[in-house]
């Protein structure tokens, strides 16, 4: 990246526009690659430095592997909310740092996209760092109009491991992903960070650090089939965890999740044969002074977990509830850590909940229909409304 220099324009570096450096290499690969039966692509390496990205990277070719060496992540929220930063050690995110400033209208700072057949194959992001730099003019509502990383064609084997993601209103907003793998990176202090939308399948999510903000999603998946979400630690402060729109046989287990609301795993519209298992859940109240005036998105009738469909499996979850009896939401309820709000034959099975407060540990809708709940808790904390079908026992 340091030594590349293009032609007609002496005075653009990686350091002055890192989006026009990495533009011309992959124009420069193109020309060079024109044989369709041998394309082994190319490997674009960013050594550690700060990058001033005002070109958005356009990405349309196959086996293109762009790597850093460190993701470089720091957290910019507690920056902004210290006041005086001048004992520190160090103020900015580092390693392979890119400052998306995207001075070109373009709200993505990488793009992947391309039309016509095969779908583009093998990209690979790793190792660096996309900074949004700043949420203007209040650095604490998370909108800011930039995106990490965007992919709006169909891909196959598309890899994003290493990153750190920081201070962008979207993370990663991926489309039509086959074989998708994101991976032991640091997305935090987004707006939303992993955003698997319109369609996806044989995916992975898995062994990241991930922590959206208050109006958005830490994980999104939305007609998602044979997705895997696993190992994640998943904190504050995303209005939802792990979240399923129309999506069937997916399987979120062994994450650790910690939020500040409800709705910490959401099944939304027509969602089939999903399982949920062996996730640690803990649900407490902000503690952060900046964001402790921010209303709960979902009140705590909502279900730490919500199903919506059918065949869904919920089971050997752990759950704490650690909310002062005063913030809860509507004032005097039971907090739901399991609604079953629609669908035929959910099971919900051997999970157990610790509270500081009398919950529910289960509330069947009385849409629903054959739902099986055993060994959940007493039946003073089962809950179903008139019209549910079902079978109970409860934990001796």
């Amino acid at each position: 990246m340091t030594t590349w220099t293009i032609s007609g324009s002496p005075g653009t570096t990686a350091y002055t526009d890192i989006g026009a450096i990495i533009n011309n290499i992959i124009a420069d690969v193109k020309v060079n690659q024109p044989n369709q039966a041998s394309k082994p692509g190319a490997v674009v390496y960013i050594p550690p430095g700060d990058y001033s990205l005002k070109t958005r990277i356009v990405i349309d070719i196959s086996y293109l592997q762009i790597k850093g060496s460190g993701h470089g992540f720091t957290s910019s929220s507690i920056r902004y909310n210290a006041g005086n930063t001048s004992s520190w050690y160090e103020i900015f995110p580092g390693g392979s740092r890119i400052r998306v400033e995207n001075t070109d209208g373009n709200s993505e700072a990488i793009l992947i996209n391309r039309g016509g057949s095969p779908r583009l194959s093998s990209i690979e992001l790793i190792d660096f760092c996309l900074d949004g730099v700043s949420f203007t003019p209040n650095q604490n509502s998370y909108r800011n109009g930039k995106i990490g990383i965007r992919s709006t064609s169909e891909t196959d084997s598309l890899r994003i491991a290493g990153m750190g993601l920081v201070y962008l209103e979207r993370g990663l907003v991926i489309t039509g992903a086959d074989a998708l793998h994101i991976t032991n990176n640091f997305i935090a202090e987004c707006g939303s960070c992993v955003e698997l939308v319109s369609s996806g399948q044989a995916s992975m999510v898995n062994d990241n650090l991930i922590g959206a903000g208050p109006y958005g999603f830490s994980v999104f998946a939305e007609g998602h089939f044979g997705l895997i979400v696993s190992g994640n630690n998943i904190f504050p402060r995303g209005k939802s965890s792990v979240h399923l729109k129309n999506s069937t046989n997916n399987n979120i287990s062994a994450n650790r999740l910690h939020s500040f609301y409800s709705g910490m795993i959401t099944m939304e519209g027509a969602c089939y044969n999903n399982l949920i298992s062996s996730n640690h859940f803990l649900r407490n109240r902000e503690s952060f002074p900046p964001f402790q005036g921010v209303p709960n998105p979902q009140d705590d009738l909502f279900g730490l977990v919500q199903i919506n469909g059918a065949g869904n499996t919920v089971v050997s979850n752990h759950f704490s509830f650690d909310v002062p009896s005063a913030n809860i939401v509507p004032g005097g309820a039971k907090p739901t850590m399991v609604l079953v709000r629609s669908g035929d034959n959910n099971y919900v099975a051997t999970n157990h909940t610790a509270a500081n407060v009398p919950v529910n540990t289960v509330v069947l809708d009385g849409s629903t229909t054959n739902s099986k709940v055993l060994d959940c808790g007493s039946a003073a904390e089962f809950q179903y409304f008139t019209g549910a079908t079902y079978g109970f026992r409860a934990t001796p």
